[in-house]
């Protein structure tokens, strides 16, 4: 019988099954939404009703007790844990707007992974790209544990511009470069020792090109490898070129083993000026450049400003830092920028 439906209608049987298909991603979504809005009410009423906000010992006797019976009436899916997760959310999001925009936008099991999340900032970076990227829930675990936040350069902007621009990626959808380049790239998956050559790095990463197109950032395609370029009967060669369809713009990258040089700077912007000349396209903004090398300066960076000319330059690791030093880091990097603006401020208005 099936067989004769698929041979007389093939195209009534597809559009039944497309029917069903879309009907239950659709109760799916809703379902989600509404057990999303459970559970806060139900983390929510905890706190303020039993627990008064506070975890005392009589407070963790309720939990496990009201886990047994939600368990009896109800079966599977209200264990300690699963309680405990209603409570930390209905802790972390006072706001209803924001639990309602969140059930909207993100599973349960997305949240789960984002309210033990210290940091307001950090949980609303991972909230945006997870959203904007389309994340699955492993996929955000991995970026978490990983420490994207931390990589991307826009972790080293003070507070409110990054406020700013994940506003700006929400309502509008622009990406920001800061947003899809990562400051240090982290080349562990590349197996590579402590001492290397720059031509075993090189050859490392186009061997682990599809990993290492993931751990740049969205949207990287690769162009080409040694990318000449002839200029008065002399060849240059970019180590590696590639295309950012959500920067809409070429990106030249330049590997350097050792501590970043002034003349590296000059190099990278003779290469991105051959390439806006000759191979960027009119629909194109102009090409951008990262210098990878094994450490950075970053005093001799700022002063060089090599953001304001489109070049960044990043640090690669061969193993994943401590978290702790990452949020080290982070936070010396914010102090700067946030001293940096003061002094700015203050130079100006005494002019």
């Amino acid at each position: 019988m099936t067989n004769n439906l698929k041979n007389q209608s093939p195209e009534l049987l597809g559009d039944i099954q497309q029917l069903i298909h879309r009907a239950k991603q659709k109760a799916a979504i809703a379902i989600n939404s509404e057990l999303t809005l459970l559970y806060w009410q139900i983390g929510k009423r905890i706190n303020n009703d039993v627990l008064g906000g506070e975890r005392a010992d009589y407070g963790k006797k309720i939990i496990v007790d009201l886990a047994k019976s939600l368990t009896v009436q109800f079966g599977k899916g209200w264990s300690k844990a699963q309680i405990s997760y209603c409570l930390k959310f209905a802790e972390i999001y006072r706001d209803i707007k924001i639990v309602h925009a969140l059930r909207e936008q993100l599973t349960w099991t997305h949240i789960k992974s984002i309210i033990y999340i210290d940091n307001e900032i950090k949980r609303d970076f991972y909230i945006t790209m997870a959203t904007q990227e389309r994340w699955s829930t492993r996929t955000l675990s991995q970026r978490i544990d990983s420490q994207l936040f931390e990589r991307t350069a826009l972790a080293k902007k003070p507070d409110d511009a990054i406020v700013q621009e994940l506003t700006m990626l929400r309502e509008q959808g622009k990406v920001n470069e800061d947003l899809l380049l990562k400051d240090p790239y982290l080349l562990d998956f590349l197996e590579l020792n402590d001492s290397y050559l720059e031509k075993d790095l090189e050859d490392a990463i186009l061997h682990e090109m599809q990993q290492f197109l993931l751990e740049m950032g969205s949207g990287f395609s690769f162009i080409a490898r040694q990318f000449r370029i002839s200029m008065n009967d002399e060849d240059y060669y970019i180590d590696l070129l590639f295309f950012n369809r959500k920067l809409n713009r070429l990106v030249a990258i330049e590997l350097k083993t050792g501590k970043f040089k002034p003349e590296h700077k000059g190099q990278m912007e003779f290469y991105l000026r051959w390439l806006a000349k000759h191979e960027q396209q009119k629909t194109e903004l102009s090409p951008i450049g990262i210098i990878l090398c094994s450490d950075k300066d970053q005093d001799q960076i700022e002063l060089l400003e090599l953001d304001k000319s489109s070049i960044h330059v990043a640090e690669y690791l061969t193993e994943l830092p401590p978290k702790a030093l990452l949020e080290q880091r982070l936070h010396q990097a914010i102090t700067n920028a946030k001293q940096r603006i003061t002094y700015n401020s203050s130079k100006n208005s005494n002019k």
